[in-house]
């Protein structure tokens, strides 16, 4: 019953949106699958494999202008198109990692909780809490009170010392 009731008010939800609300659902779901096939291993074998292909095929047309057209006209596509698909991405992930900073500061004690929604703040303001932080990084430091006990600079050439450089 309870499960029939929950189905009922699901088909309600789904006919009741707005057409708006459907393209941009159906858009995200394509963006994401979209994103993850496209940018895996097999989706550059495969742009590489094409460009082969292309230059291949250049003797055969003598490098002429269509020749050279066709692949500038499919670049200039799919590049035009995968920077929709990779800024939805991004928008989507960035705003889900915003939320959760966002749940962190909210249920730490004594964290601030003006630097909630940070990221819509002015870039005027922005500086000055980059500032302010600033500030107390260094203050710690001079407390030694940072992590591992090390000064900034220590901690970039040892991490860069691991490194092999």
């Amino acid at each position: 019953m309870a499960m029939e009731t929950q189905k009922e008010k699901l088909k309600e939800q789904e006919e009741s949106r707005d057409f708006f609300c459907v393209v941009s659902d159906a858009f995200r779901i394509f963006a994401r699958r979209s994103s993850r096939v496209l940018g895996s291993a097999w989706a550059f074998a495969g742009a590489i494999l094409i460009i082969v292909i292309w230059g291949l095929t250049g003797p055969t047309f003598h490098y002429s202008d269509t020749w050279q057209l066709i692949i500038n006209t499919g670049t200039t596509i799919v590049t035009f198109l995968m920077v929709f698909l990779i800024q939805n991405t991004q928008n989507r992930d960035a705003k889900a990692a915003h939320l959760k900073l966002d749940e962190v500061i909210r249920a730490l004690k004594g964290a601030r909780n003006e630097l909630i929604d940070l990221e819509k703040l002015a870039d005027k303001d922005l500086t000055s809490l980059e500032k302010q932080f600033e500030r107390v990084r260094k203050k710690a430091e001079r407390n030694g009170n940072n992590p591992g006990g090390m000064r900034r600079a220590d901690r970039t050439e040892s991490a860069s010392k691991g490194k092999g450089t």
